[in-house]
């Protein structure tokens, strides 16, 4: 029955994931359950749900792959600050203490599913496919900056950041959608590819399952491209904010010793 849920919840993170994000709010907490639930579990269920949800990042760059034309000056600009976030992240993940990490999953988590909430306020406020004028340099090297700083966070954690990656290209003036979501699974599986080597070489994955789950990630993700057009997305999204912010409160009930176990 473990690997039953498991094997679920990373089929739904992979197609929550092609339709409106936040699938590591899924894979996460049920492999936090299945490792036991303690501080060290809670470090490796982050690993394994990283590498298991990656071969689906990577089959959204080629999905991808005819939007990537006339983008290079983005590239250049955000893909650097990626690499480099990302390998500091998962090595913080791995440098510092178990407890330290449990103690901020719940934070994390409602980090989150906050950020998940709010994005239709973002995309309108930073002008998400609305196109504008470009910046200038000195905004770009801000922006940089920003993109390095969500790059340090989806090393160590990860769920959330597409939304504010999308929020820097748009304000860099990049309007088109779908060059946009190109160019957020390009950055992101850099990132994520980046900790999943980081998490490999360290130990902390735990292959058992996540083979399994990226089999199942990457069949979902398939599948949910496929229905994206015919299924509401609000209410994939406005699940995805239920489970979220219900994780939360569960995970600081849980730190503050609120519930049993």
């Amino acid at each position: 029955m473990q690997d039953f849920w498991l094997c679920l919840s990373a089929f739904l993170a992979g197609a929550v994931n092609s339709i409106a994000g936040g699938g590591t709010l899924l894979t996460f907490p049920v492999l936090d359950w299945t490792l036991g639930g303690g501080a060290l579990s809670a470090v490796q269920a982050n690993a394994t749900s990283t590498v298991a949800l990656l071969p689906g990042s990577i089959g959204g760059i080629w999905g991808y792959r005819r939007d990537f034309l006339g983008t290079r000056r983005w590239i250049r600009w955000l893909l650097l600050p990626s690499i480099l976030g990302g390998l500091i992240g998962s090595w913080l993940l791995i440098a510092l203490p178990a407890e330290s990490f449990k103690l901020l999953v719940p934070w994390l988590i409602l980090t989150a599913s906050t950020l998940f909430t709010i994005q239709p306020w973002i995309a309108k406020k930073t002008g998400i496919g609305q196109p504008h004028s470009d910046p200038s340099f000195g905004t770009m090297v801000v922006i940089a900056g920003f993109q390095f700083l969500v790059s340090i966070y989806g090393g160590y954690f990860g769920a959330g950041i597409g939304i504010l990656m999308l929020s820097a290209l748009a304000m860099m003036g990049l309007s088109d959608i779908h060059r946009m979501n190109a160019l957020k699974s390009l950055f992101g599986t850099c990132i994520n590819g980046l900790a999943a080597i980081v998490f490999i070489v360290q130990g902390p994955v735990q292959w058992r399952y996540a083979i399994p789950m990226a089999i199942a990630a990457v069949i979902g993700g398939v599948s949910g491209a496929a229905v994206a057009r015919r299924l509401d997305r609000r209410v994939v999204r406005w699940t995805v904010i239920v489970v979220g912010f219900s994780l939360s409160v569960y995970y600081f009930l849980k730190t503050w010793k609120l519930l049993p176990g």
